[in-house]
């Protein structure tokens, strides 16, 4: 027996408008082409699928499971229809995201936010755990974009430049490292470093100062909330290395001091990777834009 998607419609029409005439009109069909139909459904599946002598016509036992069929089935494929009508146009899809920066979620949260409002089809959803292997992850298609500091040269991949930001020095007012103007590599050695809980490759102190100057803190501590960070720092428990915009709110709290690393100051550059073929999707260059814009507030506080 074969079932097409027509003669599901064909039997909701029928029984929807109650006759042969009025389904005809409704399918923009002649009524002579739509008995056609009925008959090779009843051939096919060897039983009638009206009671031919009421009136209205009315569907019999075997054609009732048929019309169940019916409405369950076609509401899913018109729905499947919408959705693959949202992607060609732009106006659906997914959008799985990665985040190499951990002080991002800050960020991206009031991002996210404005994006959910403008594109109310697209799936967001934020995959942290990802952290450590997200342009494999992105080139599998297991996300959409990552925001990361560290570009790479990947085929059919696209890094966007989102902004600029500064890694600044975060102290206690009364940590004996306030008194200076600039914070240098070698400052770091007798104190406790309190990090996000990522790899050291992916935080900036190391990988900007630390590390190529060939220094180990006293002790690192690591620290899940940007707000415990700054809360163990002006209990003078520790100093940390955070983006000059988490830190706009600290800038004139007495309990803090921030100062520059290095006399010439360390410059990073956060950026949207994604597939080539992605970028310039509706919803996809929407958020690089939104992300954008976000990133000027937070950095004019």
């Amino acid at each position: 027996m074969h079932i097409e998607f027509r003669h599901l419609r064909t039997i909701k029409a029928i029984h929807d408008t109650g006759g042969l005439a009025r389904a005809a009109d409704s399918l923009n069909i002649t009524q002579s082409a739509l008995s056609h139909q009925i008959k090779g459904i009843e051939d096919q599946a060897g039983v009638e699928l009206f009671v031919r002598r009421s009136k209205p016509l009315r569907l019999s036992a075997a054609g009732m499971r048929l019309l169940a069929a019916a409405e369950a089935i076609l509401p899913q494929v018109a729905a499947l229809e919408a959705e693959f009508a949202g992607l060609v146009l732009g106006s659906a899809g997914r959008l799985h995201i990665a985040i190499e920066c951990h002080a991002c979620f800050e960020w991206l949260f009031p991002v996210l936010e404005a994006f959910r409002k403008a594109w109310p089809e697209v799936d967001v959803d934020i995959r942290p755990g990802l952290a450590f292997d997200a342009l494999p992850a992105l080139r599998r298609e297991e996300v959409d974009i990552v925001i990361s500091s560290d570009p790479e040269t990947l085929p059919d991949t696209d890094f966007t430049p989102l902004f600029d930001y500064e890694p600044v020095f975060v102290a206690s007012s009364q940590n004996p490292l306030a008194d200076k103007a600039v914070i240098e590599a070698e400052d770091f050695r007798g104190q406790t470093l309190i990090t996000y809980p990522v790899d050291r490759a992916r935080l900036d102190v190391f990988s900007q100062l630390l590390t190529p100057a060939k220094v180990e803190p006293a002790a690192i501590r690591q620290v899940e909330l940007t707000a415990v960070i700054l809360l163990l720092v002006a209990s003078n428990r520790g100093v940390a290395v955070l983006p000059d915009w988490v830190v706009r709110q600290v800038r004139y709290n007495s309990d803090y001091v921030t100062r520059p690393l290095t006399a010439r100051g360390i410059t990073r550059r956060l950026y949207a990777a994604t597939r080539a073929e992605d970028t310039a999707r509706p919803f996809m260059a929407h958020l690089i834009r939104l992300a954008r814009q976000e990133a000027v507030k937070l950095q004019r506080g």
